[in-house]
């Protein structure tokens, strides 16, 4: 496939340049020749190290920078092609195809905005060439642009009618604006014009599923299947598919048939445990569950689910502990009360029975008095829901490279360091006296709080007995002080360090209600909102992933999202009100870069690191994060120079991810 994408680019740009070329000399004739060749046949370092020697007979040859770009993409230089389509428009400024291939490099990037801006100025040059809007379509997709998008993948369809890949980019933006029937639509055309893509009938599956139309779900896959006989993309929808159909044994072999491939797949691992418990076979998925929870030990799932199967065990002991883990995960877990109520009861505990069940009753109240609210955080406190279902993938599941590692924060080593909070602890003198950072107004807010407060990354260690007699401390003050915003502040940390949600944000919502002039509230809100939605999202596996085709042409298909799309704009909002009344406190843009990167915005996540690193130039974690997003944009170079920085200020996780990322294997 790739060969055959890459053939394409080559064909166009031999077009190009046959037209301006007529007059050159001999012998760089013979180089263009042969640079062309090389690339036609996917040989492309050999193809830029022809073109390094044209380049070197004649460096204003706008042509040879261009086609040496060509090859960089094609290798994954994206950075060393930007340069180059750099260099070729500005020597010919009206170069359209440079144009249109830096766009595509920037769109890799993920720097949409330039790139809608450079296929504008190649519009500008060219309109009538079609291309161009397909491009355009694929960026605004990525963007999130999605009417926009729509539009010019209709413009390309008028022309170009018979581009499979142009409805099923197009599919994907009816299924973002929620209209299946035209996205179906749009699969079935795409199946008609290439019935030997095994993409069209995955995407098509999908929409079937989605409708519980699950005999042509299956068909679509079985055929797909047949088409490539190797897409756990596929055996994993399947099995979804085959489970719905009460086909738990075929489920379980398409599960197989994934974790051949990838078999450290914790979501596969825990989808075959629940299959493997409904027929049974206790044993195997205790297994399952075992391995889960040794990949992500804060699962709150699988301990909840590999408690009711010690139930199915008698095991009533190892069901309470699990149960134990789940409730200290998720303290509004209603349904893990009431569970674990049962377990003490078969264990003879009454009293603590009975104790556990009233819990999750006022559990369930509380939730069931918040359902008027905005807020989905009470989701666990709703008994009606079933938390053993079978769990669909993300959209990039079959990948498995540091691209999807970083936005799915899969592998332990490479997660962006956690947003900057107050809470309640001795502040870390680690750090070098000189390289300290003083804020003034943070200093005199810290020193006004009734209880010792202050600014961190990573949670400090907590002592529950401490942090519950501080609680006991404030409340005491509240009755006596009356409604002072610092003792609500106060009580949100204590409540967020308890992993008592709902009563943090309540409390941090009083507060500025009191004072919303003070920057330090909306800091702890926006973090403590990223969080709740981060341990939401975990839990149902709903991470957005836009990736462009691993292929790189213009012709790019894009995944789409999953059942739900979670908003950091709540978040987002309390930040950027903090930087209108603190524009020159660092931690802010710090923690702006973070959500930014997690809302899929790379670019704006980068200024906002660099932001962050101008008024503070010694936030390790800054370099670290912004180093982190360099290298999934494949700005290797810059992205190892931060993480290099990173580790020399202290971060230690820097240097496995230098050794995995930025040292080349000879």
């Amino acid at each position: 496939m790739v060969k055959k994408l890459s053939l394409n680019i080559v064909l166009l740009i031999c077009l190009v340049f046959s037209s301006g070329k007529a007059d050159a000399q001999y012998d760089k004739q013979q180089f263009f020749y042969r640079g062309q060749h090389l690339l036609f046949e996917g040989r492309y370092q050999q193809a830029i190290d022809n073109f390094n020697k044209l380049i070197q007979l004649d460096p204003t040859l706008h042509e040879a920078y261009f086609f040496r770009g060509i090859g960089k993409y094609n290798l994954g230089d994206f950075m060393g092609a930007r340069t180059d389509f750099d260099r070729a428009i500005a020597i010919h400024p009206i170069f359209t195809m440079a144009y249109h291939y830096r766009a595509i490099t920037y769109s890799r990037l993920g720097e949409y905005e330039k790139a809608l801006e450079d296929l504008q100025e190649a519009i500008d040059l060219r309109p009538g060439y079609n291309g161009l809007y397909f491009s355009r379509g694929v960026t605004y997709l990525l963007s999130q642009q999605f009417e926009l998008a729509e539009q010019d993948f209709n413009r390309f369809i008028r022309h170009e009618p018979r581009v499979s890949e142009a409805y099923l980019n197009r599919g994907a933006c009816y299924l973002y604006l929620k209209d299946t029937v035209k996205a179906l639509h749009d699969y079935d055309t795409a199946v008609l014009l290439n019935k030997f893509d095994p993409e069209g009938y995955i995407r098509r599956s999908r929409v079937y599923a989605m409708q519980e139309q699950y005999p042509a779900a299956l068909k679509d896959l079985d055929q797909a299947l047949s088409l490539d006989p190797e897409n756990s993309f596929a055996y994993f929808n399947r099995a979804l598919i085959r489970y719905n159909q009460n086909d738990l044994n075929g489920a379980l072999a398409d599960l197989e048939k994934v974790l051949q491939e990838d078999p450290g797949n914790a979501l596969t691992l825990y989808n075959r445990a629940l299959i493997r418990t409904q027929i049974g076979d206790y044993n195997n998925a205790l297994e399952d569950y075992d391995r889960v929870i040794s990949i992500n030990p804060n699962n709150v799932l699988a301990y909840y689910n590999r408690a009711a199967l010690f139930i199915q065990m008698e095991r009533y002991r190892d069901a309470m502990q699990d149960y134990d883990k789940a409730i200290e995960l998720y303290p509004d877990f209603a349904n893990a009360y009431m569970n674990r109520s049962f377990v003490k009861n078969r264990l003879g505990l009454f009293a603590a029975a009975e104790l556990d069940y009233r819990v999750a009753q006022d559990k369930v109240n509380d939730y069931k008095s918040r359902l008027g609210d905005t807020t989905t955080y009470s989701a666990f406190a709703d008994t009606t829901q079933r938390f053993d279902r079978l769990l669909a993938l993300d959209a990039d599941f079959a990948k498995k490279d540091f691209n999807n590692e970083l936005l799915q924060y899969r592998d332990v080593d490479i997660r962006l360091k956690p947003l900057y909070k107050l809470l309640s602890g001795p502040a870390e003198n680690t750090i070098a006296l000189e390289q300290r950072y003083y804020y003034e107004d943070l200093e005199k807010f810290l020193l006004r709080q009734s209880i010792p407060v202050s600014l961190f990354s990573n949670e400090p260690e907590t002592n529950p007995e401490r942090i519950e007699f501080q609680k006991e401390q404030i409340e005491k003050m509240m009755q006596g002080e009356g409604d002072s915003p610092d003792l609500y502040f106060v009580r949100g940390i204590l409540d967020f360090q308890s992993k008592l949600f709902n009563a943090s944000l309540a409390s941090y919502n009083r507060a500025i209600e009191k004072d919303p002039e003070n920057v330090f509230y909306y800091i702890n809100r926006a973090a403590l909102q990223s969080e709740m939605i981060d341990f939401i999202s975990s839990m149902e596996n709903n991470v957005q992933i836009l990736t462009l085709d691993q292929a790189g042409t213009t012709r790019t298909r894009v995944q789409e999202q999953g059942r739900h799309q979670y908003d950091y704009s709540g978040a987002i909002n309390d930040l950027e009100k903090a930087a209108v009344l603190a524009p020159d406190f660092a931690h802010i843009y710090y923690n702006l870069g973070n959500l930014y990167c997690l809302s899929g915005d790379f670019p704006r996540s980068i200024t906002n690191y660099t932001k962050a690193l101008e008024l503070y130039p010694y936030l390790a974690e800054a370099y670290y994060n912004r180093g982190l997003i360099q290298i999934y944009l494949k700005e290797k170079e810059k992205g190892c120079m931060d993480i290099s920085t990173a580790g020399e200020l202290g971060i230690q996780d820097a240097y496995s991810v230098i050794k995995k990322f930025c040292v080349t294997d000879e």
